[in-house]
């Protein structure tokens, strides 16, 4: 006589099938949402980079040597994880007590960026040289380049990511939330660089974009 399975055993059989199905499910709707913040994320770029265009050649200059640094050094020379990791770390300790957010604050802050701006507020007030300006406005970008850069590292690698979601998702939203955290101290520290402007500015080029997609797909003669 054959043996019948046990409802125990048929039941802890049927659970990595409906996890398999429940993941691939969010992984989808992952891939879908992170279709849908691409134009943000074009909108967000061109926007920026339009109000950045406004301030005086020498600040632009010292943001994208800084920037060009980082690539230089991750490409070329060294690959600055371990000073990433200890950011993390940093990120982690001090959102120790928010557990949702403990998680995902390492990928969404750019812990450098911020550190240096704390800094440089009150060193702007004792010493208001055009040098100390440049300093720190190269740093800047040289760590805004170093968090975009390893974050997108760590969320491409991550394992079992269906349709690559979680990094199109991932990092269109890392992306998107630290233009307008650079861009609102941007403002803070410019009086040429409106953070009005950004966001109004990305909302209407997002906007003019979807507009674009669905008369495409919904055109009707």
């Amino acid at each position: 006589m054959e043996k019948k399975k046990s409802p125990k055993k048929e039941n802890s059989a049927l659970k990595p099938k409906a996890s398999g199905i429940s993941g691939r499910f969010f992984g989808v709707s992952k891939f879908v949402l992170g279709v849908c913040l691409l134009p943000f994320v074009y909108s967000t770029s061109v926007s920026f980079l339009n109000e950045f265009g406004r301030l005086d050649k020498p600040i632009q200059d010292n943001f994208w040597a800084g920037l060009i640094t980082l690539l230089i050094i991750y490409l070329f020379i060294w690959e600055p994880v371990a000073i990433y990791a200890k950011g993390q770390k940093t990120l982690e300790l001090i959102f120790s007590l928010f557990r949702p957010l403990v998680k995902v604050a390492p990928y969404l802050l750019p812990i450098y960026t911020i550190i240096l701006f704390i800094c440089y507020l009150p060193l702007s007030f004792m010493n208001k040289s055009a040098a100390l300006l440049n300093y720190f406005i190269f740093l800047f970008g040289l760590s805004i380049g170093l968090h975009l850069i390893f974050g997108a590292k760590s969320l491409r690698t991550k394992q079992g990511d269906f349709l690559k979601a979680n990094y199109i998702f991932g990092f269109s939203f890392v992306y998107i939330l630290n233009l307008v955290l650079v861009a609102f101290i941007l403002n803070f520290i410019f009086e040429k660089f409106s953070v009005v402007n950004f966001l109004n500015n990305s909302f209407q080029y997002a906007r003019s974009i979807f507009d674009a997609v669905s008369k495409q797909l919904f055109y009707v003669k």
